[in-house]
């Protein structure tokens, strides 16, 4: 057998990275597009370290959630180069710590290596391995020096105490920049566990189809990680092969630590509450799962290997309390300020956690408070003075303090409060919401004239002079007022996506429009990305594209009418229509992740084309001989009659259909398994209708038209070539024929559509063809119920007038839909909304949405959206 190329061990080198190649062919890492053994996971972090050399250089990565990202993780490591994690979405804090620490080398995401010069430029201890921002503080030049045998102990310390094994699979729903998320990595590496690498939200239903499938055991997050589980109905999923779910980077609180327990031990998964700091490397403390439901306020036991004291404080008399102190062979070497700290060996013997904390008589420790002002929020320790230094430089005075709720920032003077609250965002890293800004005319201050923080935080309390996050007037950016417009929901954040927001298809339309003009090309799966991963082109010249779903529609329509009118006679737009709708109630229904959520939006989409259509032909029905009651409660199709309103009957049927299959659970859970296959099977029975093949009935033509939309929905589903050409198959196989000899054009419009909807996401386009294209994509519906009663008005007089008036009548009709939707949307939010505005104070899980991916400095995106509101359509 051919011996499989490692990297060369060095002294100094990590010895997890460097044994990859000893567990074979068991799966190291899956991913969405796939998975791959230990074995071919070792032969490309061999060629990484190859390329790094045997010279010891400084590497920085911007690290990301990514293969390529975590090849270059493990060849630095394998290869002995110390290493600088930064975040790779946070340019401002990259370019902050390249200026800083000069490194070597700095390697992007995508494996791309930038090498600044071969010899170092450093003197680098020997012992150093690794260097993190503390606590997530990113951009801040004060790092935590790490050293190998930092990183052996913890992550074997790690595996010990939650028995990890090498049949676990655990999913990356934390950043590699992040110590939390990087101790997931690590301690599977070492037991030659499987990793699921993703950059998805738990909040993405994409998320749980991958950790499904990838039979997901180990499931990591912070305090807000579980908000987004209580949203997304993570009590009802089903996840057999689920053995444990951790919980760190803040305190959760102990009635949901309670909560968790039980549901844990009732679904038959356990619950670890730890405990940690990036200067332990990653943990100290963990809750045994048997004692979450009976000590919930606990942090535990210290991990295998580590030892705690209690240093007694005057602040905090009492038996056994007094300021926690860890040791253990995973407390770094010390902190670096600067470059020329990266000489330095130990500097740090135990780590004084500026923790407050008591031990029980049962043995566990407990945090009781904190004896700095450092601030924890979602795993990130803010430092307020740091806060108050950044807005010092913006000419600012102000005073910050916090909780675990919250910052709140006190300023003088004629500040702009929701500028303010920008920039302390952004300088921390958290999203806007949880920032509170109040302008005053004079500061609060203690007799002895020091600030009053206690008074500070009494502000949170307060109204006057304040933006609180939920009542703020300035959003985080003109993409926030954008979504903010189209979606009408007031609290978009930069973390918050067009399908977390609620988006459907008939707001995309316009939104896909007006980002083009904004950002220029958008990229495929833009309605699933957060904001703040939107903003990379903008101010990027490139050329003009229009969504192929978009420019379908708008092309169907013109087609429909004008083959009615007879302007020109060609037919099969409506069928394209169906294949679309298929294809957009796979992108918009199926994402969220609750059964119950999915099936409230199918029926919410239902409303929204049947309510107007048989209000329009109820209206008809009065002023004409047309139409009759069974049209006007669109039964025509099912009762086999010729009708002018086909098209809307039988999407109408379908999405009743679709409500009844979500109304089951074992279906909802196949869908959920095989989303691709789940569609191709209901192409079957659709099939089985459009050919007849048992021959017992004669159903009506439009009822046999149903096979076009699960055609369009498994198009969707196709992420793969050999999947898209199987659906191309069989649009090729089945269409031709269906309409009888003669409709060669029908056919070859048909199959054109469906293979650029298969195949070709976007088309070439210009700015002006996109603004005709999205109100008549954007009120297909609405033109084809008017157009009936429009076109005979005009048609003797002008059928190109007959055609352009029936057009602008329904794309009117549209926007008059879409207002008064969303007037009563507002008033029903208004009249469920509490009477004061949510503040700083409010829990978490009482707020609006917000971000998802942990830890929610850069990695968040918001929760599927609930009841209220804007919900998808397929139209």
């Amino acid at each position: 057998m051919r011996r499989m190329s490692r990297p060369h061990p060095r002294p100094n080198a990590v010895p997890f990275a460097c044994e990859l190649a000893e567990h074979g062919d068991r799966t190291a890492v899956i991913t969405a597009g796939g998975a791959f053994s230990y074995r071919e996971l070792a032969a490309r972090v061999a060629a990484t370290a190859r390329r790094l050399g045997s010279e010891r250089r400084l590497v920085l990565l911007a690290a990301a959630d990514t293969v390529d990202a975590l090849v270059v993780y493990l060849a630095a490591l394998a290869a002995g180069h110390p290493l600088l994690l930064v975040p790779h979405d946070r340019p401002e804090s990259m370019r902050s710590l390249v200026a800083a620490y000069d490194p070597d080398v700095v390697a992007l995401p995508d494996g791309t290596l930038d090498e600044r010069r071969a010899i170092s430029a450093h003197t680098l201890h020997p012992d150093l391995a690794l260097l993190l921002s503390t606590s997530g503080s990113t951009g801040s030049p004060k790092l935590v020096r790490l050293s190998q045998e930092n990183l052996r102990a913890n992550a074997e310390a790690i595996a010990d105490y939650l028995d990890i094994r090498d049949s676990d699979r655990a999913a990356t729903t934390l950043p590699m920049y992040y110590c939390y998320g990087l101790s997931v990595i690590n301690s599977h590496l070492l037991r030659g566990a499987g990793l699921i690498v993703t950059e998805l939200s738990v909040a993405d239903a994409c998320f749980w189809e991958l950790f499904r499938d990838a039979r997901g055991s180990t499931l990591a997050g912070v305090p807000y990680t579980f908000d987004l589980l209580d949203r997304v109905g993570f009590a009802d999923m089903r996840l057999p092969h689920l053995r444990y779910v951790t919980q760190a980077g803040g305190r959760l609180p102990a009635d949901r630590v309670a909560r968790y327990a039980e549901l844990g031990r009732r679904r038959g998964w356990d619950l670890f509450v730890m405990y940690g700091q990036t200067e332990a490397t990653a943990r100290m403390a963990y809750l045994p799962p048997e004692l979450a439901a009976s000590h919930p306020q606990a942090i535990g036991v210290p991990i295998p290997g580590g030892s705690f004291r209690l240093e007694p404080l005057p602040d905090w008399p009492g038996p056994d309390t007094g300021e926690l102190v860890y040791s253990g062979p995973n407390v770094m070497l010390g902190y670096a300020e600067g470059p020329s700290d990266l000489a330095l060996g130990r500097t740090v013997e135990e780590l004084y956690t500026g923790d407050v904390a008591r031990r029980t008589p049962e043995g566990l420790y407990e945090v009781v408070g904190r004896r700095s002002r450092f601030v924890k929020l979602y795993g990130l320790r803010i430092d307020p003075q740091r806060v108050e230094a950044m807005l010092a430089r913006h000419g600012l005075t102000s005073w910050c303090t916090g909780d675990d709720e919250g910052l709140i920032v006190a300023v003088t003077g004629e500040a702009d409060a929701g500028h303010v609250r920008r920039l302390v965002a952004a300088e921390c890293g958290l999203p806007a919401r949880v920032v509170g800004v109040h302008v005053l005319a004079e500061l609060p201050r203690l007799p002895t004239g020091k600030p009053d923080y206690q008074a500070v935080r009494g502000l949170a309390r307060s109204k006057p002079g304040s933006v609180s996050p939920a009542s703020s007037s300035s959003s985080s950016s003109d993409l926030c007022r954008l979504y903010a417009q189209i979606l009408d929901w007031p609290d978009v954040t930069e973390d918050c996506s067009f399908v977390s927001l609620g988006g459907d298809s008939l707001s995309y339309v316009e939104m896909s429009l007006r980002l083009e003009e904004t950002l220029g090309s958008l990229p495929a799966d833009w309605h699933t990305r957060r904001i703040r991963d939107l903003r990379r082109p903008a101010g990027r010249a490139g050329r003009r594209t229009l969504e192929t779903g978009i420019a379908l529609r708008a092309i169907a329509i013109v087609l429909i009418v004008g083959s009615h009118i007879t302007i020109f006679t060609i037919r099969g737009g409506a069928h394209v229509l169906l294949a679309v709708a298929g294809f957009n109630f796979a992108r918009f229904h199926l994402t969220a992740a609750d059964r119950r959520e999915r099936r409230r939006h199918v029926l919410s989409g239902l409303a929204r084309i049947a309510v107007p259509s048989i209000l329009w032909i109820a209206l008809a029905a009065l002023v004409t001989d047309d139409y009759h009651l069974a049209g006007a409660l669109l039964l025509d199709s099912a009762l086999g009659h010729n009708s002018n309103y086909w098209f809307v009957e039988v999407i109408v049927y379908i999405l009743a259909a679709m409500a009844a299959w979500l109304s089951i659970p074992a279906l909802d859970r196949a869908e959920r398994r095989s989303p691709f296959g789940f569609a191709l099977g209901f192409l079957l029975l659709g099939l089985v209708a459009r050919f007849n093949l048992f021959g017992l009935v004669d159903l009506p033509s439009a009822i046999a038209a149903c096979w076009m939309f699960p055609l369009g929905w498994a198009a969707a589903k196709a992420g793969t070539p050999g999947q898209r050409l199987l659906v191309t198959a069989i649009a090729l196989a089945t269409v031709p024929g269906y309409f009888g000899s003669g409709e060669l054009l029908r056919e070859t419009l048909i199959i054109a559509g469906l293979t650029l909807l298969i195949w070709v996401p976007t088309l070439p386009s210009t700015g002006w063809l996109n603004r005709l294209a999205g109100p008549l994509a954007g009120g297909s519906l609405y033109i084809y119920l008017v157009h009936w009663q429009i076109y005979p008005l005009f048609a003797d007089h002008s059928q190109l007038l007959a055609l352009l008036i029936s057009l602008a009548a329904g794309a009117a009709c549209a926007a008059l839909a879409a207002r008064i939707t969303r007037h009563a949307t507002s008033s029903l939010r208004r009249r469920q909304a509490p009477r004061d505005t949510t503040d700083v104070a409010t829990p978490p899980s009482r707020r609006p949405p917000a971000p998802s991916r942990q830890p929610p400095d850069d990695q968040v995106t918001s929760p599927t959206r609930g009841d209220e509101g804007r919900v998808p359509s397929q139209w």
